[in-house]
């Protein structure tokens, strides 16, 4: 089977292989028959309760080709959640309706509900054409409209949100987006935005493209003058938490909490993502406007239940049982393969390959820009930050948590990846406890009486790390690892274990230590450059404040030194340059200045996942990347998966 990319099209250069794509192509110019439909909605056709099928689909459809063949219309897919802000696990399945997407491969960008774009010479503009006739999941048409709507009335309200997402900012300037007409609608940049369809692929690009006017309207004072009564009534406290409840969030959307609100999602919110829910259920989307080679409506799946887990046990007893239809979420770790082989047969399911696009599997984040002034310097100190990282017995925690199934690594493109940077990946990851000792008592962290160490002030040296066991379990184990590692050359410190909620608040309040997370760019390192310089706001644990200052453009945070500074400058300058070798050269730099400053501790390369399929569910490829920026499993469309039976 063949990937066909239609004009408009963008590809990168390939870092994956192997893996067979699922085409997408617009019908343009093209006669359409319309096929067939589920039985459900065929039902609510004839009582009159729903149009016709030919009235809710474009006349000219996005036909999706089945990974495996066409399939037929029925049953539940059972997914889990774990906890109360697994929201991305819903997003990772259902949401990926933009504008553009990625293919299988991850390696190009194709057209979606813009059936084809153009860019012109300098990329400070794009042209977006819509498929004319999509509607939105309550029947209302979809235009330019609520495009220029989501941006220019929401995404860029200060009183909503105090800065521009950086995909949709250049040289400190937010996008403009204007109307064309119904059907067209363009993005002008104040500069060139070369990885403007890269960014607009992913997950944080795709949200704040989509609010529907006719619905979200009403909760700002621009359309309705009464949304402050409307916000007491509501039980909040303003018209900004109205509109978030109501229509989501642009960077972590909680839209599947909200029955009412429109989607062009496959499946729609039938039972809420909220407090002590027991599950969260979704049901198809009778306007959903992509087709099948047969001219079919998808999605062929009724339903997808995803229950809601406390525990990773739990889930893991549901995979093994047979009672989950296609996970990898929580349960891709090394420790659980095992069991997770020897009942295939129990379950019933076939494993999944995953294809990591990360490039550390555990990032330490000291926190530099600390509210406690002797912390602040402690973790500013370069020379403690190196010697803690030799001070790490790698080896043993790669043999021991992920079964020598990786290297030692600090950060940066994978070794596979053309801007592979050796100094950047490979430093300060050889074991010596003698010479981390040595260092550290050059640095003025004497040992007390006790055998750990004294900072220069004379309090002991101590932090915590948090990490989030409910998402990332070897996490933990690698910490606990850490732990002993340091308690050996003189460092306490604690394994600090709490919710994801918690995990945002206390990092985006400033009030931690140090985090840990998957380091992210081994694969994809313009779209995710969080670990490189201080990028992301919920990204570069290490110094938030100075990524407020880059995505407000001096207006919020904490202005950072020159070196961060000049990172921030050359990565604009390479997002804004359209030749791969030229923006390659760049990324050195941005690497050559990280690799010098150090920031951040690496303990290992980022280890393959792996997850499971039901046998009786097909269309689902094997193999999959694994990575935000490609939200897995939703690039290979869900919409087309099948029951056999």
């Amino acid at each position: 089977m063949s990937n066909e990319i239609l004009s408009g099209g963008v590809t990168r250069r390939a870092v994956l292989g192997g893996m067979a794509g699922v085409a997408a192509l617009s019908l343009a110019g093209r006669a359409f028959a319309a096929g067939g439909e589920a039985p459900d909605l065929a039902q609510l056709v004839k009582d009159g309760k729903l149009p016709p099928l030919a009235e809710r689909l474009p006349k000219k459809p996005m036909v999706v080709t089945p990974f495996e063949k066409v399939g037929t219309y029925g049953g539940t897919l059972r997914r889990g959640l774990r906890g109360s802000s697994d929201h991305n696990g819903i997003l990772r399945m259902v949401g990926n309706q933009s504008l553009v997407r990625w293919n299988l491969d991850f390696t190009a960008v194709q057209p979606n509900l813009a059936e084809r774009w153009e860019v012109n010479d300098d990329a400070t503009q794009f042209t977006f054409h819509l498929i004319e006739g999509v509607r939105w999941s309550d029947g209302h048409p979809f235009t330019s409209d609520d495009i220029v709507f989501a941006i220019e009335d929401c995404v860029k309200n200060t009183e909503l949100y105090s800065s521009t997402p950086a995909q949709l900012s250049v040289a400190g300037k937010p996008v403009t987006v204007e109307k064309i007409d119904d059907h067209t609608v363009k993005f002008t940049f104040a500069a060139a935005n070369a990885l403007y369809l890269e960014n607009l692929a992913t997950p944080l690009g795709q949200h704040p493209t989509l609010f529907p006017k006719h619905y979200c309207s009403q909760f700002l004072p621009k359309y309705n003058p009464n949304v402050e009564a409307d916000a007491k009534k509501a039980g909040v406290t303003s018209w900004t938490e109205l509109f978030r409840s109501r229509c989501g969030d642009i960077e972590i959307p909680s839209r599947w909490g909200n029955v009412d609100k429109p989607t062009l999602d496959p499946w729609v919110v039938k039972e809420p993502y909220a407090g002590g829910a027991t599950r969260v259920v979704m049901t198809r989307n009778p306007y959903f406007w992509q087709v099948d080679t047969s001219g079919n409506q998808l999605p062929y799946i009724d339903e997808i239940n995803f229950g809601i887990s406390q525990d990773v046990e739990s889930l893991m007893l549901n995979v093994i049982s047979g009672k989950i239809d296609i996970q990898e979420r929580h349960i891709s770790v090394l420790a659980n393969k095992p069991t997770l082989s020897q009942n295939m047969q129990k379950g019933d399911y076939r494993l999944l390959t995953l294809v990591p696009s990360a490039s550390q599997q555990c990032q330490i984040y000291f926190n530099i820009t600390h509210k406690d002034p002797a912390m602040r310097k402690m973790f500013a100190d370069k020379s403690f930050r190196q010697a803690l990282s030799i001070g790490l017995n790698r080896q043993e925690l790669i043999d021991i948590v992920y079964f020598g199934q990786s290297e030692p690594y600090q950060a940066g493109p994978r070794p596979t990846h053309p801007w592979y940077h050796e100094k950047y990946a490979r430093q300060f990851t050889e074991f010596d406890a003698d010479k981390a000792g040595a260092m550290l008592d050059q640095a003025g962290y004497k040992k007390g009486g006790d055998g750990f160490r004294l900072r220069p002030d004379g309090q002991k040296v101590f932090f915590s790390v948090d990490v989030i066991p409910t998402l990332y379990p070897d996490l933990v184990d690698a910490l606990e690892l850490v732990k002993t590692h340091w308690a050996q050359i003189g460092i306490d410190m604690k394994v600090n274990t709490i919710e994801r909620a918690l995990y945002y608040t206390r990092g985006d309040d400033n009030a931690h230590d140090a985090q840990v997370w998957p380091g992210p760019g081994g694969l994809d390192p313009m779209l995710d450059p969080r670990d490189f310089f201080a990028f992301h706001p919920q990204g570069s644990r290490y110094a938030i404040p100075w990524t407020l200052w880059y995505t407000s453009n001096g207006a919020r945070g904490e202005e950072p030194p020159e070196s961060q500074k000049k990172r921030m400058k050359l990565f604009d300058e390479a997002r804004s340059t359209a030749d791969l070798d030229k923006r390659g050269a760049i990324m050195k730099q941005i690497f050559d200045i990280a690799a010098q400053e150090f920031e951040t501790v690496g303990l290992c390369l980022a280890v393959g996942g792996f997850g499971i399929i039901r046998n009786n569910l097909r269309n689902v490829p094997e193999k999959e990347p694994d990575s935000w920026s490609w939200p897995n499993p939703g690039p290979a469309l869900p919409q087309q998966f099948t029951f056999t039976s």
